[in-house]
């Protein structure tokens, strides 16, 4: 994985094009205070990733190994540690430099967005799993019911995976493809277009995109 960004998303908005003036719905997300903590190596650890750590946090709200950890690299109390991997041959960034922040990506580029959807609580197996339902006819005592679950008379048990009520959200999901329209290193956000997985709050982390090309790197004049 590329080096990326921890952020926090702030909401949604929309930006105009200066060019069409069309309107591009965006997603802000503060991308502020993004800190290296620990390069691994390829001699050391085996492989080589550097771990990037977001959000200052008091002391206490820290559990004591983490916060040993991220004192022992001279970083602060911080609320979520990423560790960005390279593949082998691929050179990790100097560390020693800082965090680029917002300015790791450019406007134009595409990115992929890594997030935790939003909780829907527990819901029935039409909401979950997109069940058409029972009929709606006249006389009918079920509609959204999901109906029999077991396997019959042999081997007479509900398998494993059987599609059921129960908790829905709080997913794991990866947005791909989504480009950046605004870069904006003075407020520390950046503008996303479209719609990333999360709650107002939530947080992400954004990574150039692995099924899009790389930006061509910038011609020194």
């Amino acid at each position: 994985m590329p080096l990326g960004l921890i952020g926090k998303k702030l909401g949604m908005t929309r930006v105009f094009d200066e060019e069409k003036g069309s309107m591009i719905p965006v997603t802000v997300i503060d991308v502020a205070g993004n800190e290296f903590v620990q390069a691994k190596t390829q001699e050391k650890d085996g492989y080589t990733a550097v771990q990037v750590a977001y959000g200052d946090q008091k002391d206490q709200r820290v559990t004591k190994p983490a916060l040993g950890h991220l004192k022992k690299h001279g970083a602060s109390a911080k609320r979520i540690v990423r560790e960005f991997r390279f593949a082998d041959g691929e050179d990790a960034p100097d560390t020693a430099a800082g965090h680029p922040g917002a300015s790791l990506f450019q406007d134009g580029q595409w990115v992929d967005v890594i997030g935790t959807t939003k909780g829907k609580g527990f819901q029935g197996v039409v909401k979950r799993y997109h069940f058409a339902g029972q009929p709606d006819s006249h006389g009918h005592m079920m509609h959204r019911r999901p109906g029999a679950v077991g396997a019959g008379t042999w081997p007479g048990r509900v398998w494993k995976n059987q599609k059921m009520p129960g908790h829905h959200g709080t997913y794991n999901r990866t947005t791909q493809n989504l480009k950046i329209v605004q870069v904006r290193p003075d407020d520390n956000v950046i503008l996303v277009s479209g719609a990333v997985p999360g709650h107002k709050g939530a947080y992400v982390v954004v990574r150039p995109a692995i099924k899009k090309p790389a930006p061509a790197p910038a011609k020194s004049e």
